[in-house]
């Protein structure tokens, strides 16, 4: 069951990570400025009050976070249950032998680690390097990425080429003949690729530091 601490930590987590303060966070939502301000979490007379699934809803448009990053962040107060799945190193990830064609986690070498349960039997983990993706993802993030998930515009995915080349991005549009991919650090170069130059593309699904 979830509390209402869990809640609200996960909220003031959500607005750390991506560099707000709580009440600046409400603003980017565009809520008010005082909605998740430590005073409105209680009435007067000592009652707990719950953010809306409304405004948390915003505040995910807003960060362009999944439920699922959100969820992390209430995790780490205690809640969903944990899972462990295969690790590797993104500069690893292109060596050949940690994945079949389909993408899918494969052959030895792979590390372990701990993370909420996710609805993907075949999902692992990536420990990001470089500063391709900042300020989103810095050196040293892990995050958890899902082969079998639908990948749509907008999403952050990971890619794999012909050539070997494992890139952490945005997608930022997909056709049958081209894959355009953004980086989110603008001093790194957004990227075109020919379809037929993609193995395999999959969805994150979130990160932890």
């Amino acid at each position: 069951m979830l509390t209402h601490d869990q809640i609200w930590a996960a909220i003031d987590s959500l607005a750390e990570r991506y560099g707000m303060s709580a009440s600046g966070l409400a603003r980017r939502a565009g809520l008010d400025a005082t909605t998740f301000n430590k005073s409105k979490r209680q009435t007067p007379d000592g009652r707990l009050r719950w953010p809306s699934t409304e405004s948390v809803a915003k505040i995910l448009e807003a960060t362009n976070a999944s439920i699922e990053e959100f969820l992390t962040f209430i995790t780490k107060q205690g809640g969903p249950p944990r899972q462990t799945m295969p690790l590797i190193g993104l500069a690893q990830a292109g060596s050949g032998g940690f994945f079949d064609d389909a993408g899918f986690p494969a052959g030895q070498g792979w590390d372990e680690v701990s993370f909420p349960n996710v609805a993907d039997d075949n999902a692992y983990a990536l420990e990001i390097s470089g500063d391709s993706m900042l300020p989103l993802y810095r050196d040293g993030d892990v995050v958890i990425v899902s082969p079998n998930s639908p990948v749509r515009r907008g999403d952050r995915v990971v890619v794999k080429t012909t050539d070997g080349e494992v890139l952490a991005k945005e997608l930022r549009r997909r056709s049958a003949k081209t894959i355009e991919l953004r980086s989110l650090n603008p001093e790194h170069e957004d990227r075109m690729f020919p379809a037929e130059q993609i193995a395999w593309i999959a969805r994150i699904l979130w990160a932890a530091q």
